[in-house]
């Protein structure tokens, strides 16, 4: 199959391209490599630069699918840059959905877990949410096979450990190889879904391949929750670090945690709880 990912050279990206290459798949990457890096090229993808606003420069090449992963992906920068994150997320997503029209390609979309919470409480959360309306809106009127895959706090293999798209356990990986302490917002009381990158992957190529229609999304979710201070102690309990506490963020929630079990029951996907597993295996 002629697949295009966008966002290929990102984190879950490269672990998507890296399966379907393995699968056998003609794969393509558009990627602008504001956040994703050469570093992560996979042998066998052809890699094309240039922003998801600009696809329709493409329509020469007929795609079957598309993986739209591209996007500005952390709700903290999104308050410095609302502008940038409106055109990425939000209307480069309508210009993928017009592509996707045009070439009569089926939609996969990366939604975001933050469609549970206030929508409004920061640019990034907004822009997700009328990402999704957006899909949403072109599967209805113009009868197109589009899934939303809704993700959850991901970590794993090629996730951004510095900068401001790092997560949490990609800031304390730094950190530790930094000799830093771990910083730790707010009271570390808040919960998160962790979910590793595998299970997404698996998650997305069974989307894909489904002939069940999810007239909202696919919670990508394992189900499980850990406190970021249960984290910090898997952390210290492998390197012995020290923690520092700082003020909360803005926008910031307390919970995520897989609300709906569709993925489990129709896809056959079995997320694991890994994360403990995970910390343990890592390297400074």
């Amino acid at each position: 199959m002629k697949i295009l990912v966008t966002g290929g050279a990102g984190f879950i990206g490269t672990n998507l391209i890296k399966r379907l290459i393995k699968e056998g798949h003609d794969v393509s990457s558009l990627d602008n490599y504001s956040v994703g890096t050469r570093n992560n090229h996979v042998d066998g993808c052809e890699y094309m630069t240039g922003d998801i606003c600009d696809i329709m420069e493409l329509t020469d090449q007929k795609f079957e699918l598309i993986y739209h992963l591209a996007g500005l992906s952390r709700i903290q920068p999104s308050f410095t840059n609302p502008t940038r994150t409106f055109d990425v997320n939000t209307i480069g997503t309508q210009r993928v959905c017009e592509f996707a029209r045009t070439v009569r390609a089926k939609i996969v979309y990366a939604g975001s877990s933050s469609k549970w919470h206030n929508p409004y409480q920061s640019p990034y959360s907004t822009c997700k949410y009328l990402g999704e309306e957006i899909c949403k809106m072109y599967k209805l009127t113009y009868n197109m096979d589009i899934e939303i895959a809704r993700f959850y706090n991901v970590y794993g293999p090629y996730e951004v450990v510095d900068g401001d798209w790092a997560a949490v356990i990609g800031i304390w990986r730094k950190q530790i190889r930094d000799s830093q302490p771990i910083t730790i917002v707010g009271d570390g009381e808040q919960r998160r879904d962790f979910t590793h990158v595998d299970d997404i992957v698996d998650g997305l190529i069974k989307i894909s391949n489904t002939n069940h229609k999810q007239d909202d999304a696919w919670e990508l979710g394992t189900g499980n929750n850990h406190s970021i201070n249960e984290v910090y102690q898997m952390f210290k309990d492998k390197f012995n670090v020290d923690c520092v506490y700082i003020p909360d963020q803005k926008g910031n929630y307390r919970v995520t945690l897989r609300e709906r079990d569709d993925a489990l029951d129709l896809l056959n996907w079995k997320p694991k709880d890994r994360l403990k597993e995970y910390i343990l295996n890592l390297n400074k």
